[in-house]
């Protein structure tokens, strides 16, 4: 398929209410010219495929080419999803930005390849993260799975994505540590099943069952149906349910699913409180807390916090200090100002005024 084959069955793909001499206009050519170049009796120039890829939302690489942008990041947006009306919904361009800033970051700091081999089962998967992976999660996706973890804030979604060769997970900041668990397990779960490795589903269809083994895999993760069964949910104690909660690090809201799901049996009293927020079942049953310091404060504040692998901070400061690189983007991963960086950076001479006006032909030599 030659480039203008390709821009014509995109266009039909994306834009099928379109006339190719609108198209034309927006991206500064006339609609000849457009058209000739569709048809292949004349070339697109380089920053006509370039406007083309931006109106056509895809890569210049893959108009070029055919093929993917080695570079372009695959990304699976986490969609939230509404109980009560059973409905999904992602918010793109909320990601969109954080994904071309993070994205960007990996490209300019040229860290080597890493593959992530995370089986389907979740099980197998909880066994090589070890005991009480919850506390560590971030850590221990990165030393067992070589995936990074970032967290930025003003998300409203979380994703996963193919980046530079890496696997990376991006998560808002957020001080509920426990929704935030939930959401790295369900990234975790994309990742697992080889979504993050292909373009976004063509169907609704295609993307709720995406959606739908994510959500599987993060449940069996975090709450694997034979850990609960062992439970006597019909006479737990109140700090039992708060010690469980803890130490899986998920909601009641997401425990309670989890049982009805499972069709465990549970009394009033446990229904009752499932039905409480999770902090409040944590203050009211504290036994949990074996030192008597207040750790759902530091785990809240811990979640909170901006997360940027530190291979990745290490690379952008040598090639600062190498003066290969600015500090913009250094700073945001950081969320300071440039000036605020205190890096070493090599002098750069001053110009030698009249070298640089025979250098250009200015001056008669």
């Amino acid at each position: 398929m030659e480039v203008g084959e390709r821009v014509r069955a995109r266009v039909r793909e994306v834009l099928p209410g379109r006339t190719h001499a609108s198209i034309a206009e927006e991206i500064g050519m006339t609609p000849d010219a457009f058209s000739r170049a569709v048809n292949g009796s004349r070339g697109f120039s380089a920053a006509e495929l370039a406007a083309l890829s931006y109106v056509l939302n895809t890569s210049m690489y893959w108009l070029a080419t055919g093929e993917r942008d080695p570079a372009e990041a695959l990304v699976v947006a986490r969609h939230e999803f509404d109980h009560d009306t059973g409905s999904r919904h992602a918010d793109w361009d909320d990601l969109k930005s954080t994904v071309e800033k993070v994205s960007l970051a990996y490209r300019q700091a040229r860290l080597p390849e890493k593959s992530s081999d995370v089986p389907a089962d979740a099980a197998t998967v909880r066994d090589a993260l070890g005991d009480d992976f919850i506390r560590p999660f971030a850590e221990q996706l990165a030393d067992v799975y070589h995936i990074d973890v970032i967290r930025v804030g003003g998300l409203r979604n979380a994703c996963s994505a193919s980046i530079a060769g890496r696997v990376v997970i991006i998560l808002n900041e957020t001080g509920n540590w426990f929704h935030q668990n939930w959401s790295l397990a369900h990234e975790l779960g994309h990742v697992a099943h080889g979504h993050a490795n292909t373009p976004e589903p063509a169907t609704a269809a295609e993307n709720d069952a995406q959606e739908a083994a994510a959500n599987a895999f993060a449940a069996e993760l975090l709450l694997p149906a034979d850990l609960l069964t062992q439970v006597d949910w019909a006479n737990v104690s109140g700090d039992e349910v708060a010690a469980n909660l803890w130490r899986w690090g998920v909601s009641s809201d997401a425990l309670r699913r989890r049982l009805a799901a499972l069709r465990c049996p549970t009394s009033p009293a446990t229904d009752q409180m499932l039905g409480w927020t999770t902090q409040k079942i944590l203050r009211r049953y504290p036994g949990w807390n074996d030192d008597g310091t207040d750790q759902i404060t530091e785990r809240m504040d811990a979640a909170a916090s901006r997360r940027f692998p530190l291979e990745l901070q290490a690379a952008h400061i040598e090639l600062i200090s190498q003066g290969r690189l600015p500090k913009a983007t250094l700073a945001w991963m950081l969320d300071v100002d440039e000036d605020e960086i205190e890096i070493d950076e090599p002098d750069t001479p001053d110009a030698d005024i009249d070298e640089l006006a025979r250098a250009l032909g200015f001056v008669a030599t």
